[in-house]
C-alpha cells in the first residue's frame, strides 16, 4: 500500500508545490536514496527492472527514492522540478505473465529522467505504456504480487493523477489538493481517456458501465482489503483542514495512523494506516520510506526523504540537486548493514516493543531535530547558497542522524 498527496502553490504558506508520499512494501526490502546526475549517452539500451527498451540521448539529473534491487523508483524528482510518486492499483485486467513489460516504478522513473514538466512526463508515461505494458511482478520476496499503476505527477505549476488499468489509461487535473492511494479515483470526470480492448477476471461480473474507468476496472476485493477510500478520505481530510500548507504539516499527514489519539498500537495496525505497520497475511506491508519535496521555481528545490521505514519514526534528510551526500549509507542491501536504513531499522524494533511508552518520547527528540533543520533550510535558500553550501548543510545532517540512531543504540 502507499499514499501519495500534493498541495499547489495556492494552498501553501510557502507559495511553493508540495508532493508527499509514503512507499509500502515488504518489510525487509531496504530502500535507497539515490542522486543521479544528468547524462549525455551514447548506450542504445537502458536495462530497467525485468527489459531494456531504448535509451534516450540525455537522462536528466534525478533524486530517488527505490528499492534497493530494482531499477525503478518508488518516488523522486528531477532538476527541473518534476515530481512523482506512483502507487499499485488492483483492477480486473489479467495479467499475461510471459509479455513481461516496465514496473510501475521503472515507468516513474523513465518519466523523470526524461521530461521537463508535468505534462511531458504524462506523455511519457502513457507512450510507455502502450508500448510496452505493465505485466511485471512488482514484488521483492513475494514474487506472486502484480498490480498496475496510478501516478500522481507535478511540476511547480500543475498537477495530475494518471490512472492506469493494463494498457488503459485515464487522467485529470488537480484544481488545489490532490490524493491517491492503491485504488482507481476517476470516474467520468476525466480529461482523458484511452480504452483498450483488455481481456479481465471475473471481477469482470461486477464492474460498472464503461464510460466509468473507477466502476470499470476496479477489483473491489483487493480494493477494499487495502482500505484504499479511507486512506485516501484521511490525506484529503488532513490537507483540506488547513487553510495554507507547509513542509511539517505533510511530515505530519504522513505519519498519520489514521486511529484515534493515544490509542495505535502496531502490533494491532490494520491497512488503514498512512504510516504503516506489517501484521501479518492481511496487512503485509511497512512504510520503507518516504518524501516530501519542496519544489520551487527561482530558488533551489528541497527533497526531504527519510531513507527509513516508519515516519512516525523517522526524521527527513534535505537532499539538493546539484550537490553530492554521503551515498553509501544511502545505499542498504537485503541484509543488515551499517547503511541509514539499517541502522534506523535497529531502534525502529527497539520502539516498537513498547511503543506506547517509548514512541513520544523518542518523537519528541526528533521533532526538536526535524525543527533545527526545517529553520536551518529557510534560511539557507533565503541567502541563495552555493551548491557547495547545500552539500554541507545535507551531510551534516545526515552525520546528526546517524550519530544520534548509535547513541540510542548504546
Amino acid at each position: 500500500m502507499c499514499d501519495t498527496l500534493v498541495a499547489l502553490p495556492k494552498r501553501t504558506r510557502s507559495g511553493n508545490l508540495i508532493l508527499g508520499k509514503n512507499s509500502d512494501r515488504e518489510p525487509l526490502e531496504a530502500q535507497a536514496v539515490v542522486h543521479l546526475p544528468r547524462r549525455l549517452t551514447s548506450e542504445k539500451e537502458v536495462q530497467c527492472t525485468y527489459i531494456s527498451i531504448p535509451q534516450a540521448k540525455e537522462t536528466f539529473e534525478v533524486i530517488l527514492s527505490k528499492p534497493f534491487q530494482m531499477w525503478g523508483a518508488e518516488m523522486g524528482v528531477n532538476e527541473f522540478g518534476l515530481v512523482i510518486g506512483n502507487e499499485a492499483v488492483f483492477t480486473n485486467v489479467k495479467f499475461d505473465k510471459k509479455a513481461v513489460g516496465l514496473t510501475g516504478m521503472d515507468l516513474l522513473r523513465l518519466a523523470l529522467e526524461r521530461g521537463k514538466t508535468a505534462k511531458e512526463a504524462l506523455k511519457t508515461l502513457v507512450t510507455l505504456l502502450n508500448e510496452y505494458g505493465q505485466n511485471a511482478c512488482g514484488g521483492y520476496q513475494n514474487q506472486d504480487f502484480y498490480y498496475h499503476n496510478s501516478f500522481l505527477i507535478a511540476d511547480p505549476d500543475q498537477a495530475y493523477i494518471l490512472e492506469t488499468a493494463g494498457k488503459s489509461w485515464a487522467y485529470r487535473q488537480v484544481e488545489s489538493l490532490g490524493s491517491i492511494s492503491n485504488g482507481l479515483t476517476i470516474g467520468e470526470d476525466y480529461q482523458e481517456v484511452h480504452w483498450e480492448k483488455e481481456p479481465r477476471t471475473i471481477q469482470k461480473l461486477f464492474a460498472g458501465k464503461h464510460l466509468n474507468f473507477r466502476e470499470y476496472f476496479s477489483d473491489l476485493l483487493y480494493t477494499t482489503a487495502g482500505k484504499s477510500k479511507s486512506r485516501q478520505a484521511c490525506t484529503l481530510d488532513f490537507l483540506s483542514k488547513r487553510e495554507k500548507l507547509s513542509v511539517s504539516d505533510f511530515f505530519q499527514g504522513l505519519r498519520q495512523h489514521n486511529h484515534p489519539e493515544g490509542e495505535f498500537d502496531p502490533k494491532k495496525a490494520t491497512t488503514g494506516s498512512i504510516c504503516m505497520h506489517a501484521t501479518g497475511f492481511t496487512n503485509p506491508s511497512d512504510t520503507t520510506g518516504s518524501m516530501v519535496a519542496e519544489i520551487r521555481k527561482d530558488r533551489a528545490t528541497t527533497v526531504w526523504l527519510s531513507g527509513t521505514s516508519y515516519p512516525c519514526l523517522s526524521l527527513y534528510l534535505p537532499v539538493y540537486f546539484g550537490t553530492s551526500i554521503d551515498s553509501p549509507v544511502l545505499l542498504p542491501g537485503g541484509n543488515p548493514d551499517e547503511s541509514l536504513w539499517w541502522q534506523a531499522k535497529k531502534v525502529h524494533q527497539i520502539i516498537l516493543k513498547n511503543y506506547s511508552k517509548l514512541q513520544p518520547d523518542y518523537r519528541k527528540r526528533l521533532d526538536e531535530i526535524q525543527q533545527k533543520w526545517l529553520e536551518k533550510d529557510r534560511e539557507l535558500i533565503d541567502k541563495s547558497p552555493s551548491n557547495e553550501e547545500l552539500s554541507r548543510f545535507s551531510n551534516s545532517c545526515l552525520h546528526q542522524y546517524l550519530q544520534f540512531l548509535r547513541e540510542i543504540q548504546g
